[in-house]
This record gives C-alpha cells, sequence and structure tokens, in this order.
C-alpha cells in the first residue's frame, strides 16, 4: 500500500474513535513502530486534532470524536467515483438524484484542470449499457424515508385493479427498469413484491402503531418463503440459456449444474403461474420443463396462442 493510501486509511480507521495507541496503527495496518510514530506526525500535519496521554496505559487521545480531516483520492478512485455516477445517469430516478449533480461539481472543484480533462476524456471511452426506467416514478425518497424508520405507508395500489393497503417496507430494488420493494402488508399479514410505479397516494403513518423492526421484518420473510413457493419446478437449459439466466433470474429460483448440464431449480406458488410461464417463454429454444406437468401444458398452451396468430 502507497504511503499516502495508508494515511487515508489511517484517518478512516481513526474516524470513529475517542483515543488510539500506536500498537493499534501497528497491527491494522501491519507496519513498524518507527513508521507508525512518522504516521502520526504527518497526520497532525494534516489537520488530525489529538494530545498524548502519558503513563503505561497512554496513548492518543482525539480532540473530536470523529476528526474533519479531509479524504485523499487517487486518480484511479476518482475515476471511479465518476463512472459510478455516470453509470446512474439511465437510472433516472432514484432515492438520491438531486445529489449526484452536486457531487459531479463539488469533485470537479477540487481537482486540476489536468485531471478534469482526464476524467472527461476517460467518460467518453467508457460507457455503461442498462435498462432505462419503463415509467415515471415519484416516491423513491417517501419509501426509503419510511424503511428507514420502519414506518407503515398506506397507498392505493394499481397494478391489479384500485386497491387500498398498507405497507411496511424491507428492500427497495431495481431490475430491468422497474424499481420494486420487498414488504409486508400489515393489513392482509401478507408478504410480497411490489412494483413502486404502481403506488399512489402514498402517506406515511404515526411512529409506532404495530410495526415491525427489520429483523423481524426478515424473519417473516424467510418462514413465507419456506411455505409460499410450494410447486417444486426442474427446466433443463442450453449454454445459452445459462447466460441469459445468469442475466436476468428472480429469487424463487437458482442455478444447478447437474452432469455438466445447466438447470433451473426452485419453486413457486399457483398465483405465479402465468408469471412463470411468462418468464420461461423469454428462454425460446433455450429452455425444456422438466417438472411439472402444469408449467409444461402452461407453456405449450401460450406456444399455441403465439402459432394462432400466423
Amino acid at each position: 500500500m502507497k504511503k499516502s493510501e495508508r494515511l487515508n486509511q489511517e484517518l478512516i480507521f481513526l474516524s470513529d474513535k475517542h483515543s488510539f495507541q500506536l500498537k493499534d496503527l501497528q497491527s491494522e495496518f501491519g507496519i513498524s513502530k518507527r513508521t507508525a510514530l512518522r504516521d502520526i506526525e504527518e497526520l497532525e500535519s494534516m489537520g488530525l486534532a489529538f494530545y498524548v496521554e502519558p503513563g503505561r496505559h497512554g496513548g492518543y487521545r482525539l480532540v473530536n470524536q470523529s476528526p474533519l480531516v479531509p479524504i485523499y483520492f487517487n486518480i484511479e478512485e476518482v475515476q471511479a467515483i465518476f463512472f459510478a455516477l455516470k453509470a446512474l445517469d439511465l437510472v433516472s430516478a432514484t432515492p438520491f438524484k438531486k445529489s449526484y449533480s452536486q457531487i459531479r461539481q463539488k469533485l470537479f472543484a477540487t481537482m486540476s484542470d489536468e485531471k478534469k480533462q482526464m476524467i472527461t476524456e476517460t467518460l467518453d471511452v467508457i460507457h455503461y449499457y442498462n435498462v432505462a426506467p419503463v415509467s415515471e416514478q415519484n416516491h423513491l425518497e417517501l419509501i426509503l424515508q419510511a424503511m428507514m424508520k420502519d414506518q407503515i405507508v398506506k397507498m392505493t395500489y394499481t397494478q391489479y385493479g384500485n386497491k387500498w393497503i398498507r405497507l411496511q417496507f424491507l428492500e427497495l430494488f431495481y431490475r430491468n427498469g422497474i424499481w420494486f420493494t420487498k414488504a409486508y402488508d400489515v393489513q392482509n399479514k401478507k408478504w410480497g413484491i411490489y412494483r413502486c410505479d404502481f403506488m399512489k397516494d402514498l402517506i406515511i403513518e404515526e411512529e409506532g402503531r404495530g410495526t415491525y423492526t427489520k429483523e423481524e421484518l426478515k424473519a417473516m420473510q424467510l418462514e413465507y418463503e419456506k411455505t409460499y413457493h410450494d410447486i417444486s419446478f426442474k427446466c433443463r437449459l442450453t449454454e445459452q440459456g445459462k447466460e441469459k439466466f445468469l442475466k436476468h433470474h428472480y429469487p424463487n429460483m437458482r442455478l444447478e449444474i447437474i452432469d455438466q448440464i445447466p438447470y433451473i431449480m426452485g419453486g413457486y406458488n399457483q398465483e405465479e403461474l402465468s408469471y412463470m410461464t411468462h418468464y420461461l417463454m423469454s428462454f425460446g429454444k433455450h429452455v425444456k420443463i422438466e417438472y411439472p406437468e402444469e408449467l409444461k401444458e402452461s407453456y405449450l398452451n401460450q406456444l399455441r396462442e403465439v402459432i394462432d396468430k400466423y
């Protein structure tokens, strides 16, 4: 590790401490006593505020619990940050959308013209492709706020007609152009995955009204998954099918290699038969359903519907 990188890591290491001893730096960074002493001198010159506590059990006492000392990034790290920000441009709706342009401006303000030019040229030749959002989403900040504070949100959910529900959120995730959330339906005591773009008229309820901790929600989710996906399935894949699966799959399924042949294995609920059929249709000739029979029949029926159109 370069010296400048080590000093940065040492600042991060000390940022949540009240005090430390020389041996803490030696042990954490694998450096000698002499190197640790030199690093402490340099950290002090960088602005780390501390005083020495003498005695057998003495050491260094930080003046502030979280030292306001700048953290320095090398050019490779700066390029990585800008690339990550550029990758998020396609995801036009995120809980932190308003922050991205400010972060870019602040980073650019600290850089020399030469480094600015280097970053600009790098971003011109490196591109990130993903599925853009398929619909407008305006509630992500509210959803995240309720999630972090363990609050219940009441709303109108419109995916299958207008339905009034009360949800407590556990996770927020983006897949194939759509924002989803894993949440517990408090009213109907049912776990589910919900599309955020079908949520309307969201209102956060007052705190402390029958909410669950995140640990309780995770336990409920695990228990629910054990019993809900009660129909096992197995589908054989070609190598191209395997690649397609790795690019796009769901939590209720997994990839298994049996005698060097790839298979999709997992479970689904009777309510999900249509979605499973639609998903497997996307594999074309690169999938073969081995069981159950109802999934085979549903798949064949959908194939017949396609053929009948011609």
